[in-house]
């Protein structure tokens, strides 16, 4: 909107404006707003006063020389016509008179060519502004001819924070958990907001609670997911199915559930890749960051893609309930390293499953000793994904690629720190560098294994006598990325 403010200070107004953007972003507000910023008493100005008789009239849709069209009801060339002929009488009041259409899009082509005629050779006095939810529809004759301006959808936390203005404006109670969830359920429409805001205080008989509003609006309470997403983390079956089951009993909608879990790690992957594009004001922030050290890039991409392709099974499943389990199953089934990297076990717990003492590994063989550690979560990615540049006796110093410089927090490391304590006994000190690494940590060489032994398949599915003979038969063809190996 810095455009159309410098173009009032300047003094240098167009004949017709175009408002777009998706349904309550405020399109015919501004409408209104600029026909004030034209008419104000005061004098042309970006900052109407709201206390003329104009800014007064105009508020209360008593302003003459204001004239409001929706164009879903009068489509009609003969209709356009008759509005147009007014068009060439100077204004009563005002200083402009100014024609605001909503919903252009919806005039016929007829319609449409009546008003190009005037939008060609305006009157001085005369103003057009248009308003409409697809521009796509509009001539391209008479989007030429208008400044186009698109309004987005206003953040959640933007919506959230207005609504509690609203709530402390009129004293009505409310809980600070419940705000999001309306904000959320209005998907960026400020109108919806405050719609969905009236029937909130209505279903919690005057009081706005986060039970009340999940209840109202059939909400998912985010909490479940970022539940879900950390029993994920620690690989932790029974805990995803008693989430499940817990989800079940309070009638949750399992497709909801799936559609904001692909939300939800859509916004983890923005904190491992992007992290300024993840929204400050997120009330969740703290644990999606948290998670998305805790789960390493490859995996969020990967549930992503289950957490879809679930939903789009659901329909298909024996009921919602068992294909939301299977798809956690999945998650949990199909992680890198679930099948072949063996769970973290203590170091006395592991020498008397074998009757061995654990080894000690060299400065030089980091990644076996990081098999050998008792750490989990985030803690563990910090170890799986680091190098070891030096080591001193039990000072280590460790280097983490730039991609992965989340995992260098404090936290993490002083996790670290304890599990290789537990293991070797005696005091550790370690320095975790962000820096170039050279493909030697756990994870790079289990990533390597893995592409090998994938590639391995491949080749061995390609030269299969029995596939060659398919794939001449039926003019077939072998994806490499479907192949997948099975434990003999």
């Amino acid at each position: 909107m810095r455009a159309l403010r410098h173009a009032l200070e300047q003094k240098r107004l167009h004949h017709a404006y175009l408002f777009t953007g998706t349904r309550g972003v405020g399109k015919t507000t501004l409408a209104r707003i600029v026909a004030k910023c034209l008419n104000c008493e005061t004098g042309i100005t970006p900052e109407p006063c709201g206390k003329c008789s104009a800014c007064v009239e105009i508020d209360g849709g008593r302003f003459v020389d204001l004239l409001e069209v929706d164009a879903a009801t009068n489509t009609k060339v003969d209709e356009m016509r008759q509005l147009l002929e007014t068009a060439q009488y100077a204004p009563t009041r005002g200083r402009f008179k100014v024609y605001v259409i909503d919903e252009v899009h919806m005039l016929s082509s007829s319609a449409f060519n009546a008003m190009l005629k005037t939008l060609e050779e305006p009157p001085e006095h005369l103003k057009f502004i248009l308003a409409t939810t697809d521009p796509q529809k509009i001539p391209v004759t008479v989007l030429s001819r208008c400044l186009q301006f698109n309004l987005k959808q206003m953040p959640a936390g933007a919506i959230a924070t207005y609504l509690r203005r609203v709530l402390e404006q009129e004293k009505i109670p409310f809980e600070a958990d419940a705000l999001p969830l309306v904000a959320r359920g209005a998907a960026g429409s400020m109108r919806d907001a405050l719609s969905l805001l009236d029937q909130a205080i209505a279903h919690g008989a005057g009081k706005v609670s986060a039970a009340s509003v999940s209840d109202m609006l059939g909400a998912l309470d985010q909490s479940y997911l970022l539940r879900l997403l950390e029993s994920l983390a620690a690989g932790d079956g029974a805990a995803l199915l008693g989430l499940a089951d817990e989800m079940q009993e309070r009638s949750l909608s399992f497709d909801t559930a799936l559609g904001d879990l692909a939300s939800l790690l859509l916004r983890m992957a923005l904190a491992q890749t992007v992290p300024d594009a993840l929204e400050e004001d997120l009330p969740e922030r703290a644990r999606i960051v948290a998670l998305a050290g805790a789960i390493d890039a490859e995996s969020v991409q990967l549930y992503y893609q289950i957490a879809l392709q679930g939903r789009q099974d659901l329909p298909l499943a024996p009921d919602e309930h068992a294909g939301f389990v299977m798809t956690l199953l999945r998650m949990l089934a199909f992680r890198p390293g679930a099948a072949g990297t063996p769970l973290p076990v203590p170091g006395p717990a592991r020498a008397a499953a074998t009757g061995k003492a654990p080894a000690a590994a060299g400065a030089a063989d980091w990644p076996a000793l990081v098999q050998q550690l008792a750490v989990t979560g985030a803690a563990r990615e910090l170890a799986r994904n680091a190098e070891l540049r030096a080591r001193e006796n039990n000072a280590f110093e460790l280097v983490v690629p730039k991609a992965k410089a989340y995992l260098a927090e404090r936290t993490y490391q002083e996790k670290l720190k304890a599990a290789l304590e537990q293991h070797l006994g005696a005091g550790v000190s370690i320095k975790v560098f962000v820096g170039e690494t050279a493909g030697a940590s756990a994870a790079a060489l289990e990533a390597g294994e893995r592409t090998a032994r994938q590639a391995e398949a491949a080749r061995a599915v390609q030269s299969d006598g029995f596939v060659r003979d398919l794939v001449s038969l039926f003019d077939g063809k072998v994806i490499d990325s479907t192949i997948r190996q099975t434990e003999k």
